[in-house]
């Protein structure tokens, strides 16, 4: 940070995502506040070949002047150029926090309960992450130190946030209140609030745990995807019974930050399947969740990117013309094709 205003706390603009980290990297997205990212980069210098330095950078957070350059090479995975400089929007600290671990039904809760906190909490709602059972018992069982926090075990979880920059908030009882309200409209079979940051920590636990514990289970296939929130709880049904014809005793583990639509929807083989057997369904149950995740009007890849893996697959679901531009505007930036080479864009044969 160039400036800071002695006597001043600042932050970087809280996601939705697991826990906040300053060192966000800027080639890729970050998702899941309710704010636009475009609140958040107010510019960048990038360079790319051959040696030009481009700059986007502008302080003026109003700035409305042509093209908004720097949203090319944010999310462009390194390949359209290299980022030097970066002007960023800091928020004030925060001060206080409210956190709870709530039971639910199923995906459909989860959604209506967004929107009773989206109601009751406004923008103070900084944290919704969604756990399947399946996800929770990975961790209970390979996470030491980490316990269910109720005697019973229910379908479907969300670890719910709320933070305000004031220090005398008083968001336990707002949150109490908000849970409270969904318990009456029957959204909530149970939840219990954090009594302390310590109790918030053992809460976070058990999901940023998930992808940790589930390597435990032996091999896994991981896809990380989108879907409009509305349209989650109709997906996971759809695609859950998808991938239990394809694989019958499959383990699907999925969990994320639904208040973007963000969806880490993975797969742990059956108890008893061959290690290679079960690596052998990979790209048809990729394909099978990569189909519904159109189907439903969302994208085959969130938060990570496309990178490699994905590559060529993207020609199935993206339009021709999408492709097209995208592969011009890599040849005007990087002719040569030095910056990240053979990442993001499929070759013309795909």
């Amino acid at each position: 940070m160039r400036e800071r205003r002695p006597g001043h706390q600042h932050r970087l603009l809280r996601n939705l995502n697991p826990r906040p980290r300053l060192h966000r990297h800027p080639y890729t997205p970050s998702r899941g506040h309710q704010r636009r990212e475009h609140d958040r980069e107010q510019g960048s210098s990038p360079r790319n070949p051959p040696a030009r330095t481009i700059p986007t950078a502008c302080h003026e957070f109003g700035s409305r002047v042509g093209y908004d350059l720097k949203h090319l090479f944010i999310g462009a995975e390194g390949t359209l150029g290299v980022i030097t400089a970066a002007v960023l929007k800091l928020f004030p600290a925060i001060r206080s926090r409210a956190t709870a671990w709530v039971a639910l039904p199923d995906p459909q809760a989860a959604v209506d309960l967004i929107g009773v906190l989206r109601e009751l909490a406004g923008d103070r709602l900084t944290g919704f992450e969604i756990m399947s059972r399946q996800s929770v018992e990975f961790v209970l069982r390979h996470s030491p130190g980490t316990r269910d926090p109720f005697p019973d075990p229910h379908p479907w979880y969300a670890l719910t946030e709320l933070s305000d920059t004031l220090p005398a908030a008083d968001l336990d009882a707002v949150i109490e209140t908000t849970l409270g309200e969904a318990y009456e409209r029957g959204l909530i079979s149970d939840a219990v609030v954090a009594s302390s940051p310590a109790q918030a920590a053992t809460l976070w636990a058990l999901r940023e745990g998930i992808s940790e514990a589930q390597n435990h289970e032996g091999p896994s296939l991981k896809h990380d995807i989108t879907v409009p929130i509305s349209r989650i709880p109709a997906f996971v049904a759809h695609t859950n019974q998808a991938i239990q014809d394809a694989l019958p005793g499959i383990r699907i583990v999925t969990y994320g930050h639904i208040g973007d639509g963000n969806l880490h929807y993975n797969l742990s083989k059956p108890v008893a399947a061959d290690d290679e057997e079960f690596r052998a369904h990979a790209d048809d149950l990729a394909r099978i969740i990569y189909d519904t995740t159109r189907a439903f009007d969302g994208s085959i890849s969130a938060e990570h990117g496309l990178g490699q893996s994905k590559r060529d697959i993207i020609a199935d679901y993206k339009h021709p013309h999408e492709l097209d531009l995208m592969r011009a505007l890599k040849d005007l930036l990087d002719p040569a094709g030095l910056m990240n080479p053979g990442k993001v864009i499929p070759p013309h044969s795909s």
